[in-house]
C-alpha cells in the first residue's frame, strides 16, 4: 500500500532529517558614488575611507584562513551595529522598522563552506539557528529588550526544540522561544495561521506520536514543551522579533505569516535572518501560482531595510560581493587574487561602486567587469 505524504511533513523532515595557502589581504577603495534616498532617515554618503571593509577570510580563495577564523562572530558584531543604528534612526517613526540580515551562514570555522561547496538546507537552517541564538544576547541586556521581550521565532517546532536543548546557558534562554505558528496564533487568534498544505494531517501525526491534546514529545515533528508560554503584559507584546530563515527551504506560507505577525504587532522591531527575501521581492514565485505570497510584496517586503547584507557575485569571470552595513551605502567590492614581488599570492579588495540605492545584479557585475578590465590593462 502506498501512502501519500503531505509536502508540509516532507518539508519538516527535510529540514532536519583544502584550497589555497593563507593569503594576505590588500584593500583598495576606488568608489563611484550615486546618492539616493534611504527607507529610514536619510544618510550622508561617507568618504571611501569611512566604508566598512569586507570581513577577513570570506573569499573562496582563502579557504585555509576561513577555517581559522570565527567569521560568523564578526558578522554578528557588524549586524548588531547595523540593527542598533536602524532602531535608533527609526525612533520618531510611528511603526517599528522592518530589517533584513542576509549573509553566508556557513563561512568560518573547521567546517567553513562557500557557495562553491556542497551543503544542504539542514546545514543552513542549523547554522542560522545557532547564529541567531548567539545574536540575541547582544540585545537582551538592554532594558527595552529584556524580560522575554526579545522573541526568537523559529520556522518550526523541531528547530525550537533543538535550540532549547542545545543552548542551555542563561544568556541564551533569556529570550522567548516560539515559532511562526505559535506567534501568529497568539497575536491574532486561533485559525489565523496560514498553514501549508497537509498541516492538519501533520498535526494529527504529531498528536499520535506525542502526548495527545496536552502536547509533549511529538517525535520528529517537535516537542511543544520547548515553547515558552506567551503572556500578554509579561513577555508580550515583544519589543524585538528575530525570525529565523522563514520560507527558504520550507513552506512559502512562512513569509505570509511574517506579514501577519507584523500587522498584529507593528510597534515591534522585526528582523528576518537569512529569509531569502530577494526571492520574494524579485518574483521567483510566480503570482499566478502563489497569489497570497505575491500580494505581500509591495505592501510588506519592499519595506524592509537591508541593514547587514553580504552576498557573493560570481559571473563572467569576475568575483566580488554586494555588501552593506547600515547606515552606510551599498558597496560593490571586487576581489582579485594578486601575486606580489616575492611570488606570494594575496587577495586585493577594491570597492568599485557605492550607492545609497541598491544596484541590480547586472549593474554590480558590470561594475566588477569594468574594474577588472581596467586592472588588466595596466
Amino acid at each position: 500500500m502506498k501512502i501519500a505524504v503531505p509536502y508540509f511533513v516532507l518539508a519538516c523532515l527535510w529540514r532536519h532529517a583544502e584550497g589555497f595557502a593563507p593569503i594576505s589581504l590588500s584593500i583598495q577603495k576606488e568608489v563611484t558614488t550615486i546618492p539616493s534616498s534611504s527607507c529610514l532617515k536619510a544618510t550622508v554618503t561617507p568618504n571611501a575611507e569611512d566604508l566598512t571593509p569586507l570581513p577577513k577570510g570570506i573569499s573562496p580563495f582563502e579557504k585555509t584562513l576561513s577555517k581559522n577564523l570565527d567569521i560568523q562572530q564578526e558578522f554578528r558584531l557588524l549586524a548588531k551595529k547595523a540593527v542598533q543604528a536602524a532602531i535608533n534612526n527609526s525612533s520618531s517613526s510611528s511603526n517599528a522598522p522592518l530589517l533584513e540580515l542576509e549573509f553566508p551562514p556557513l563561512l568560518g570555522g573547521d567546517g567553513s563552506k562557500s557557495q562553491f561547496d556542497d551543503f544542504d538546507n539542514v546545514q543552513e537552517l542549523d547554522s542560522n539557528k545557532d547564529w541567531t541564538i548567539q545574536f540575541a544576547p547582544l540585545f537582551v541586556d538592554e532594558t527595552e529588550f529584556r524580560d522575554g521581550k526579545t522573541w526568537l521565532i523559529f520556522p518550526d517546532l523541531k528547530e525550537c526544540e533543538l535550540a532549547r536543548n542545545e543552548w542551555l546557558g542563561a544568556r541564551y534562554q533569556a529570550a522567548t522561544f516560539t515559532t511562526i505558528e505559535a506567534a501568529t496564533e497568539f497575536l491574532i487568534g486561533d485559525g489565523s495561521y496560514s498553514a501549508p498544505w497537509g498541516a492538519a494531517i501533520a498535526n494529527g501525526v504529531n498528536k499520535i506520536m506525542g502526548a495527545g491534546d496536552k502536547g509533549g514529545d511529538a517525535g520528529l515533528l517537535g516537542d511543544t514543551k520547548a515553547l515558552d508560554k506567551l503572556v500578554q503584559g509579561d513577555n508580550a507584546p515583544s519589543a524585538l522579533n528575530f525570525i529565523i530563515q522563514p520560507g527558504n527551504g520550507g513552506p512559502v506560507e512562512d513569509w505570509i505569516n511574517c506579514e501577519k505577525i507584523h500587522g498584529a504587532s507593528p510597534q515591534t522591531v522585526m528582523v528576518i535572518v537569512n529569509g531569502a527575501l530577494d526571492k520574494v521581492r524579485d518574483g521567483y514565485y510566480p503570482a499566478v501560482f502563489f497569489p497570497k505570497l505575491a500580494s505581500t510584496v509591495d505592501r510588506f517586503y519592499k519595506n524592509f531595510e537591508s541593514v547587514f547584507y553580504l552576498k557573493p557575485i560570481s559571473d563572467k569571470g569576475v568575483y566580488g560581493w554586494l555588501y552593506r552595513v547600515y547606515p552606510e551605502p551599498w558597496q560593490v567590492v571586487l576581489q582579485s587574487v594578486m601575486t606580489g614581488k616575492n611570488g606570494a599570492q594575496f587577495i586585493e579588495d577594491t570597492v568599485v561602486y557605492a550607492s545609497e540605492k541598491r544596484p541590480s545584479y547586472n549593474e554590480a557585475v558590470a561594475k566588477l567587469l569594468e574594474k577588472q578590465r581596467a586592472l588588466a590593462g595596466k
